[in-house]
């Protein structure tokens, strides 16, 4: 995998860029002046990133993911991993056939939703995994691989399914875990 030069990043304009990030240069991102990247995250190849996008510290986008921020925004907190394949919408279409529907119809013959996505800290979402607007993955939750993610979950939660639901908590010992790299490579604490 090859990543872009800070000299290359630099020249994309993004918002805001943190220390140590790394883009692969096989990703594809759009919108560059409404996305925040945060320090020591990596987005790696084959992601499509557009719209409005926050990511926090140490964060993690695998291959193959996309992250549709659209004008509401997708909020990616700090020690978050999406696996590969995961997608992440802020609008939809009505698929009820009361309106029509894709990008290329105007907004007043369709009824899109859109919502902001909110992933919270120490996040970790599985392989193919979709979560649609509106939706708020809370601190700590782990989601399986393959999950249609439709309602806000709670904190420390494990969920799986389409549509996913919980099936038991998450340990929490990733926050001890934390707190022993802050300190062991002098990062200032999150």
């Amino acid at each position: 995998m090859a990543y872009l030069t800070q000299t290359e990043l630099l020249k994309l304009n993004f918002k805001s860029l943190g220390k140590n990030v790394k883009i692969s240069d096989k990703a594809s991102i759009y919108n560059h002046e409404m996305i925040s990247i945060g320090d020591n995250s990596r987005i790696d190849d084959f992601c499509v990133i557009s719209g409005v996008v926050e990511i926090g510290k140490f964060v993690h986008i695998t291959p193959m993911c996309l992250i549709a921020g659209g004008e509401k925004g997708a909020y990616l907190a700090d020690f978050c991993t999406l696996a590969y394949g995961v997608k992440v919408f802020t609008q939809s279409d009505d698929y009820t056939g009361e309106t029509m529907t894709n990008s290329l119809i105007p907004k007043k013959y369709k009824n899109e939703k859109l919502a902001p996505v909110y992933i919270n800290k120490y996040v970790i979402i599985g392989t193919n995994s979709v979560i649609f607007p509106g939706v708020t993955i809370d601190t700590g939750c782990s989601i399986g691989a393959m999950s249609l993610v439709l309602k806000s979950t709670d904190v420390w939660g494990v969920y799986i399914g389409s549509p996913a639901t919980k099936i038991k908590e998450r340990k929490r010992n990733l926050l001890q875990l934390k707190n022993e790299f802050l300190s062991e490579y002098n990062y200032d604490p999150i």
